[in-house]
Formats: structure tokens, C-alpha cells, sequence
């Protein structure tokens, strides 16, 4: 057997479900009570988008339950057939948080933080790889389409091809895929492009991501690519199929989020947020999973030059941060939030008075409502990624101010900011520009941000995650797509 590639020699079996998602974990996580555990659907626009394709399409779902070492049969919920893969400790911690999260993710954020090779960890990903390509064949019917989620999965889509050539299957990208420059580093350069290869369509969140790895599949493979399609040679003499590689921008649960912001109880906890505040004049929001990715630290930087210059005072401006938790075994990630608290700390300590805090920082995960009741509260929301696939917090935020009011300042290295062109847009590495944006936004006529928001919120609404899912479905079963841009932002 090769290392990206199974091969067998069993004539082929195959399932029942027509439609299949695979991806690094299910859509459930499990619920402790007395009876051993129950399980709940995950919150998330992925899971919300392809449920009633499941539904519909008598789907089934490959991913793994979240507990090591424990081995599950499939089961129902919720219409859905949910299929676990088991991983083992040393998986979890060599295919997981080694090379998808601590190689991998630097790599493809730009090498924002330096990603770590090592030869157990690539062993680990294509075994964890193989079984799930292996769990997805055994489940499929004949011809059915199999769409593989994320950078945990980048070797399936080839294994299945491999196993069961008469699926329709498909990629979708969630992060960012680096420059050429970059990919070159890793030592399996070739064998994550060819697994890639394996998908009939490929999905990006920008345009800018489907010609990296063209320009890598040129480079590292040496396929013919004409626009965006690739000829792909089939092994030991089988009949060729074209690649395509194109970007599908994804997005939110519009009407969970409008219905939400709508409701009346949760109106009033987006005021009393602000009497909890001392009713500031500006309220600023940062919401950020604790990552390096999401320039966490640049924000504070700025805020703290704001109030050394006066031109922000903690009288009348304060800014909450969330940081939700995020890998914490890694070490990376734990030195991260020392880092953040004890920024947050020192200015909190030197600009503070009796009444008034500077940054209210809350190191937690909160459920939607609350995080809608902040958005509601907030009259700036602060996106500084250093670099990200998407951000869809920057499309909540403006989905929920349902009165067009509010200001967005915007990384334009977030993929939000090919669509939101209406927000504030910086260069967070760019500290003095950062500050002037906060300002801007702050100061921001109420003529002024109900034009932007109001434009921006068009956008959002017309392209919801509904929206995305369908997109690429389409695209993936019809087998050729001219504009997928046109599909999903007319």
C-alpha cells in the first residue's frame, strides 16, 4: 500500500447513503447525564448549512466523536447517520495537534508562528487519513457525492478515489492556502497536492487561495492546468479526470442571527451590557478564538496607544474582549494567553479609574444569544486577523444590527474583506493606520456607518450559508462551473 494512495484488491461493496460529509470531527458533541450520554447537534454554520442536504439526501456524516481511545458503532440523530472513527491517544496528539494544528495551520496563516516538521506526525495524519477515507467508502452508495471539510483531510479525497472511483467528491478549504513560497516548505509538498487532486472540485474561501495552489500544482506535481482545471492522470493506466479548483466564500446563519437580534430579551441584555459598562459613550468588541491568527495583540497595542494619546479616554470608550479558549495543551497557545492577560493587565492597571475599565476581557466561550447581545452593545466591532480563511464573527456582527447602525473595522487579510468592502479595512500590522481606523470608526457619523451597514448587510443577507452549500454542490455535481463568484455574490 503507498503512502497516499490504499489500493485493494476486494471487488467493491457499496453502501447506502448518497450523500456523504467527512470531515475531522461529527456534528454532535456528547451530553453527560445519568443514563451514560446523550448527544446534542454542535453550534456552527457548517453543520446548520448541510443538515437538510442530509436530510434530503439520506446523508451520512464521517468524523470523529471527540473522545481517545474509545471506539463507537454508527448511530442516528437528528435524520442524520453519523459514522465515528476512532482515534487513539497518540492520534490525537501527533495527527491532531501535531501536524494539522502545529504544522499545518502556521504554515497555511503565512508562518505567523514557526511550523514544526516532523516525520511521526505526517506518518500519524495519512493512517488517520486512510481511515476515514476507508469509513467513507464503506458507507457510500453507488455513485454517490462525498464532500471532505477542511485541512485535517487533505489526503482522503485521493484514498477515496482510489477506493471507489464512482464517486462524485468533493474538497472545501476553510483556512487560507499559502503562496507557493510558503507550501514549498513542507517536506510532503506533493503527496497533500495530490491528495488534494483526488476531489473532482476544490473548494477556497478566495480567489486568491485557488491560484496558490495552482501555482503549487504546477510547480510540484507538473499537471496541465488550464484556467482553473486540472488534468489528472489516473494510476496503472485508468481513464483521466479533470480537477477544478475554485473559491466558494462561506458564510453565517443569517436567520438564526437576525431572529436573535430581534428578540426582545435579548435587546435588553445588549443594554444592559452597556449600564453594566457605566452606559460609555463607545463600546469597542473584539471576538476572537485565542489564536495568534487573529492579531489579538496588535488590537491591544493600539488601544493602549489610544489612550496614551488621549485621543480615546476610558471615560467614555471601552473595549471587551473575548478570547475563547483554544488548544490548550499546545504550547504555543498557552504562552498566547499569557501574553494577551498580562497586556491586558498592565493597561487595565495604568488606565483604570474607579468607575471605568479600560478592556473587559472574558477568557470564555459563550452561547450565540449572548454573543448576539454583545454585538447588539457594540458600536465598533474589531477584526485585526493577521491572517484568516474568512471570519465569519464579521458577518454576524453585521447581520445583528438589524438598525444599519454600527462601524466594522476589518483586516483586509480576512476573507471577509472581499465581500465587506463598506467596513473600515486595515493592515494590522500597521499600528499607526490601526489607530487611525479606531478612530475613524469611532467618530463615524450615524449618515455615514447606516450607508456602510446597510450595504454590507445586503451582501450578507442575499449570500447566506444556505447559500455557500448549495453553490458548491451544484458546482461539484454538475461537473463544470464558469463563475462561481457571479453564483454567490449576485
Amino acid at each position: 500500500m503507498s503512502s497516499a494512495t490504499p489500493s485493494s484488491d476486494k471487488t467493491t461493496s457499496y453502501g447506502e447513503f448518497e450523500f456523504i460529509v467527512v470531515s475531522n470531527r461529527l456534528p454532535v458533541d456528547r451530553v453527560a447525564d445519568n443514563g451514560g450520554g446523550s448527544w446534542r447537534r454542535s453550534p456552527g454554520g457548517l453543520v446548520t448549512a448541510l443538515a437538510p442536504v442530509m436530510s434530503k439526501a439520506d446523508g451520512a456524516w464521517v468524523g470523529w466523536h471527540g473522545a481517545p481511545d474509545e471506539t463507537l458503532d454508527a448511530f442516528d440523530h437528528d435524520n442524520m447517520r453519523l459514522v465515528p472513527v476512532a482515534l487513539t491517544e497518540d492520534e490525537v496528539e501527533f495527527y491532531y495537534e501535531g501536524f494539522s494544528n502545529a504544522t499545518l495551520w502556521p504554515l497555511y496563516h503565512d508562518v505567523i508562528a514557526p511550523p514544526e516538521f516532523h516525520r511521526h506526525w505526517w506518518d500519524a495524519y495519512r493512517r488517520v487519513n486512510e481511515r476515514f477515507a476507508d469509513a467513507a467508502a464503506a458507507v457510500a452508495a453507488k455513485g454517490a457525492t462525498v464532500w471532505v471539510q477542511d485541512y485535517q483531510m487533505q489526503l482522503v479525497p485521493r484514498m477515496l478515489r482510489a477506493l471507489r472511483p464512482d464517486l462524485k467528491i468533493g474538497f472545501f478549504n476553510h483556512i487560507p492556502f499559502p503562496p507557493l513560497e510558503i507550501f514549498a516548505q513542507l517536506p510532503w509538498r506533493r503527496q497533500v497536492i495530490e491528495g488534494l487532486l483526488g476531489a473532482d472540485l476544490i473548494g477556497f474561501q478566495r480567489p486568491s487561495d485557488a491560484s496558490n495552489f495552482l501555482r503549487c500544482v504546477r510547480r510540484f506535481v507538473g499537471h496541465t492546468v488550464r484556467q482553473q482545471q486540472v488534468q489528472v492522470g489516473a494510476e496503472e493506466g485508468g481513464p483521466t479526470y479533470t480537477s477544478r479548483a475554485e473559491a466558494f466564500p462561506i458564510s453565517i446563519d443569517v436567520e438564526q442571527i437576525v431572529a436573535l437580534a430581534n428578540r426582545e430579551d435579548i435587546i435588553e441584555r445588549s443594554k444592559e451590557i452597556r449600564r453594566e459598562l457605566g452606559n460609555p459613550k463607545h463600546i469597542l468588541l473584539g471576538v476572537d478564538r485565542l489564536d495568534y491568527t487573529k492579531g489579538i495583540g496588535h488590537r491591544l497595542k493600539a488601544y493602549e496607544e489610544l489612550l496614551a494619546d488621549g485621543q480615546v479616554k476610558v471615560e467614555d470608550a471601552a473595549l471587551i474582549q473575548v478570547a475563547s479558549p483554544s488548544r490548550e495543551r499546545v504550547e504555543q497557545y498557552r504562552l498566547l494567553r499569557e501574553e494577551i492577560e498580562g497586556a491586558v493587565g498592565r493597561i487595565n492597571g495604568t488606565y483604570d479609574t474607579i468607575r471605568h475599565t479600560a478592556i473587559r476581557y472574558l477568557h470564555h466561550s459563550y452561547p450565540v444569544e449572548e454573543m448576539v447581545a454583545l454585538y447588539l452593545a457594540a458600536d465598533v466591532m474589531l477584526i485585526t486577523a493577521l491572517r484568516d480563511g474568512m471570519n465569519l464573527v464579521a458577518k454576524e456582527y453585521v447581520a445583528a444590527r438589524t438598525s444599519n447602525s454600527g462601524a466594522l473595522v476589518l483586516s483586509e487579510f480576512a476573507g471577509a474583506a472581499d465581500t465587506l468592502r463598506q467596513a473600515v479595512l486595515i493592515n494590522p500590522h500597521d499600528i499607526d493606520g490601526l489607530k487611525a481606523a479606531i478612530v475613524t470608526a469611532v467618530n463615524m457619523s450615524s449618515g455615514e456607518s447606516t450607508r456602510r451597514m446597510r450595504i454590507m448587510r445586503r451582501q450578507v443577507l442575499q449570500n447566506d450559508v444556505e447559500r455557500w452549500s448549495q453553490a458548491f454542490l451544484s458546482a461539484l455535481r454538475a461537473g463544470n462551473h464558469e463563475n462561481p463568484e457571479e453564483t454567490l455574490h449576485a
